[in-house]
């Protein structure tokens, strides 16, 4: 009987799934340290918005992407890798940076909620295969994304702010520099990574 093209993808996708998952530590740990310098050509997509310290990157479809496909612990070591290497020094966060300045400073909670993020959804998707279906992909994203990433860079961006000028930034104020402009993007790129993310991940069988 012949085999469609849709069940031959599905093989294929199958097999690469468990070749992934049979590498040895020190290939798994070159794919992640890969992952980790996507995401570092992936911050340097950025757009500075002038009333606030807080760029639009694509860290975000990286970071996603890599949690999903590489599952919670190498997908957190991926993570760990870019914000370690990133502290020490290498340039890779957004515009060329790095340093200890940049976790200390206003955008350093989001790059310590890359790594919560990567966690918590690689747990989810390697745990529960009905997890990763696009739609169930995309609601957990947004999850990852505005709970997980986004808690920790307001919170991070409100002591910044408070030091720089205390009692300054309110509410309204704090989510106008650090949530409100990034909403309709961050949306768009988990909607990307969702998708890329179902497309490659294998599902329960019908």
């Amino acid at each position: 009987m012949a085999v469609s093209a849709t069940d031959r993808y599905r093989m294929v996708r199958e097999k690469t799934w468990q070749w992934s998952r049979q590498l040895s530590w020190v290939k798994k740990l070159g794919l992640a340290l890969g992952m980790a310098c996507m995401i570092g050509l992936l911050s340097q997509l950025r757009i500075v918005l002038p009333w606030t310290p807080v760029p639009i990157t694509g860290q975000t479809f990286g970071v996603l992407l890599a949690a999903a496909l590489l599952g919670r612990w190498w997908g957190g070591a991926s993570l760990a890798m870019y914000v370690g290497l990133g502290v020490a020094g290498l340039p890779w966060f957004n515009g060329l940076t790095g340093g200890i300045q940049s976790i200390a400073g206003p955008t350093g909670g989001y790059l310590i909620g890359f790594v919560l993020a990567a966690l918590f959804l690689g747990f989810v998707t390697e745990k529960y295969i009905k997890a990763r279906s696009v739609y169930r992909l995309f609601g957990l994203m947004l999850v990852a994304d505005f709970i997980f990433v986004f808690g920790p860079g307001l919170l991070q961006l409100n002591l910044w702010l408070n030091m720089v000028k205390p009692n300054s930034a309110g509410v309204y104020h704090l989510l106008a520099l650090g949530l409100i402009p990034f909403i309709a993007g961050e949306i768009i790129k988990v909607a990307a990574a969702a998708a890329g993310s179902s497309i490659l991940m294998p599902k329960e069988k019908k």
